[in-house]
């Protein structure tokens, strides 16, 4: 153990590893029922109980849970830091809801642009070249991405749960608050709430776990059995299922989708490696050692997720609980792979979750994601007008990529009208130039 993680050198022990991943798993253990609740809504005649629906739930549920054990052991074996990898929030419902569901855009090329963004994302970490990504957006879209995607999930989760639904008057308005999944939704809401507030390990996840019980009382009976423990669900309606469509590929669309993969997912990233290296102390001089083997665990995380049929790897910030409870090296990450493998025995619980369960989950973790505003200068206009319209359009478009864009767009404008336009780089006017084109000309 010494030999391959440096425990006793990084100042830590087995022990501490050990208890520091299994805290990281039990805090991010949700994903491997929320993530297949999402992405089963691109399968066509997926209706829940429905033959086609088990097949499909169960190998997204495998295609969860292999995508982030391959990434999260690069993480502890090539780079030996304490960090976990799994589908990441906000994109799988980009994927889901977005790019398959309103973009009409076939859930197998979508896997594709996900393979690509991942390739993108290796080719760029091995060259260098991150350098000037990073350059090319203004500071403040991508503060404003993180809470955009938080408002974004949130929708998705008040609207599965249907404490807002449809209108044909007002677009959107409040749910029937004594249908039964309404109401179990807010009591696993409030169950999530309370036990992370007092700061209990697992909150989310006991918080569906919980749901998914009351669900299945009597008086709300939206909690349908399937068991608990299982075989290991086949994983062959997802695994190697990309299209690569030449006339896909051919679209302005397909690679507005990969930007959009990519972008957040680099951004999360970069993001979430720096504030959970700052909290365990691995900065040096302002930089991360071993950060392209980071990087690359994310990158090839996100390929090989593809690969077996999920949406996009990234690194989880829920690792910071581990870091919490002492975890220093890659030894947390190989702790938190052994858990997670344990899950794909465990289809049955899954598919007995309700999206009444799972909708709550949503809405926390897009709480969560608010956080980066704070750091915002509200103060400055020319700050303050992409970063709202980045915000907004997220949610009110159904889309991330819009938000997005339109604020690259925004930024530029603003700063040149208020005298401040040196404060734009060069990259992001060429940015700026192309998603105008995009949206105004081949937007379908």
């Amino acid at each position: 153990m010494e030999k391959l993680f440096g425990v006793r050198a990084n100042g830590s022990t087995i022990r501490r590893e050990i208890i520091a991943g299994v805290t990281t798993f039990l805090t991010m253990a949700y994903i491997v029922f929320v993530n297949p609740s999402i992405l089963i809504n691109v399968i066509p005649g997926a209706t829940p109980g429905s033959t086609l629906y088990q097949q499909f739930f169960g190998a997204f549920m495998v295609a969860t849970i292999l995508g982030s054990v391959v990434a999260t052991l690069i993480m502890g074996f090539y780079a030996n830091y304490p960090f976990a990898l799994a589908p990441g929030m906000g994109l799988n419902a980009y994927f889901a809801f977005t790019v398959c569901l309103k973009m009409g855009i076939d859930w197998r090329v979508a896997l594709a642009a996900v393979f690509v963004e991942g390739l993108i994302f290796i080719l760029l970490t091995v060259t260098g070249a991150r350098a000037y990504v990073i350059k090319a957006v203004p500071n403040v879209v991508k503060l404003a991405t993180g809470a955009g995607i938080g408002l974004f999930i949130a929708f998705i989760g008040l609207r599965s749960a249907g404490i807002v639904v449809s209108d044909p008057a007002t677009a959107v308005s409040l749910g029937h608050l004594t249908d039964p999944n309404v109401v179990v939704a807010i009591i696993g809401f409030f169950i999530i709430a309370i036990l992370s507030a007092l700061k209990i390990p697992g909150a989310i996840l006991i918080g569906i776990l919980a749901s998914t019980l009351i669900g299945a009382l009597p008086i709300f009976g939206v909690t349908k059995y399937y068991g608990i423990v299982g075989k290991i669900p086949d994983i062959s309606p997802t695994f190697m299922k990309m299209d690569f469509n030449l006339q896909a590929l051919a679209t302005a669309s397909f690679w507005m989708v990969v930007f959009t993969f990519f972008f957040v997912d680099f951004f999360d990233t970069l993001g979430t490696l720096t504030g959970l290296a700052e909290s365990a102390g691995f900065m040096k001089n302002g930089d991360l050692p071993r950060a392209s083997r980071a990087y690359l665990a994310d990158a090839i995380g996100t390929s090989v997720g593809a690969v077996f049929g999920t949406s996009t790897v990234t690194t989880y910030i829920e690792s910071s609980a581990g870091i919490m409870e002492g975890g220093r090296t890659g030894l947390t990450a190989v702790v938190v792979t052994l858990l997670m493998l344990l899950m794909l025995f465990f289809s049955p619980l899954a598919m007995t979750v309700p999206a009444a369960a799972t909708a709550p989950a949503l809405i926390f973790v897009g709480i969560l994601m608010m956080k980066p505003i704070t750091k915002i200068n509200w103060d400055d206009v020319t700050e303050a007008i992409p970063a709202f319209v980045t915000l907004l359009m997220m949610p009110l478009t159904y889309s991330i990529a819009n938000g997005i864009a339109l604020g690259i767009i925004t930024y530029p404008v603003v700063k040149l009208f208020s005298g401040k336009a040196k404060q734009v780089h060069w990259l992001t006017w060429i940015l700026a130039i192309l998603f105008v084109f995009y949206l105004v000309f081949l937007r379908e």
